[in-house]
């Protein structure tokens, strides 16, 4: 292939679906659209792939394989002459690793092993805070060494509900700083048991890897929910287009060719 090809990039996720045009090995454009239904992002999708020419190849990615084919069709409709490929099916995971079973690793996890270590070429720590947290280690041989999945905000809210009589049902919003670090009802101390949670799971699943690697990695986080690390210190970078960017390596490692870094 003599140049770098105009590639749509489709992940679909448990709860949100993340798209984004490549062209030139260069991330132009992303768009998210939320809920199980592919026609709710059809208007951004559109408009994504209808600027310019039309992507030469076009990858999906998914953790929830109904919806992936519901957004295969969408994308068959719109692009009926693109090369449609699967990751995992027709795309390779090109990242070596020490895992004893891959096949039981979510394709998400996967990519964002890939696309941190082609942005950072060093060892690094991958935080993604959504549904559920995963924070997993590439060593600086690019080597993929797993890590540990956790309940997301949202899930040990639900959670706290369902398993007891009188805790209410809350969908997770960020607490008003003004009222300070202790729940001033139960709503509250809940919305902060959930933050107190996801951070300090975070952070010992950190220094567990900086033990383990004898320093600390560099810390690329990304998912919906990985705004509440910000103010703690715990990332050096945020990557929201991160499994994108390793669908993308994906793809150029098919075609027989090394994807540049892409910046943000």
């Amino acid at each position: 292939m003599n140049h770098a090809p105009r590639i749509l990039t489709i992940a679909v996720g448990n709860t949100r679906t993340r798209a984004g045009l490549f062209d030139g090995g260069q991330l132009l454009e992303s768009v998210v659209f939320q809920g199980s239904d592919p026609n709710h992002g059809r208007q951004s999708l559109e408009r994504l792939i209808t600027e310019g020419q039309a992507p030469e190849m076009a990858a999906i990615a998914s953790v929830n394989d109904s919806v992936a084919e519901r957004v295969g069709d969408l994308v068959r409709e719109l692009l009926p002459d693109t090369c449609l490929a699967r990751v995992g099916r027709d795309l390779d995971m090109p990242i070596r690793h020490t895992l004893d079973d891959p096949s039981t690793v979510g394709h998400d996890r996967w990519l964002n092993a890939i696309g941190a270590f082609s942005r950072t070429r060093q060892a690094c720590v991958i935080v993604d805070v959504g549904t559920a947290v995963t924070v997993d280690f590439v060593d600086g041989e690019g080597v993929f060494h797993g890590g540990v999945i956790f309940p997301g905000l949202n899930m040990m809210l639900r959670a706290l509900h369902e398993g007891t009589a009188a805790l209410p049902e809350l969908t997770f919003a960020m607490p008003d700083r003004s009222r300070g670090a202790l729940g001033k009802d139960t709503a509250h101390a809940m919305m902060l048991g959930a933050i107190v949670a996801v951070r300090g799971g975070v952070r010992t699943q950190l220094e567990q890897c900086a033990h383990l690697y004898g320093a600390y990695p560099q810390i690329i986080a990304t998912g919906g929910d990985a705004a509440i690390l910000e103010e703690e210190g715990l990332i050096e970078h945020f990557v929201p287009d991160l499994q994108l960017i390793g669908m993308h390596v994906c793809v150029m490692h098919a075609a027989g060719e090394d994807a540049e870094s892409t910046d943000e």
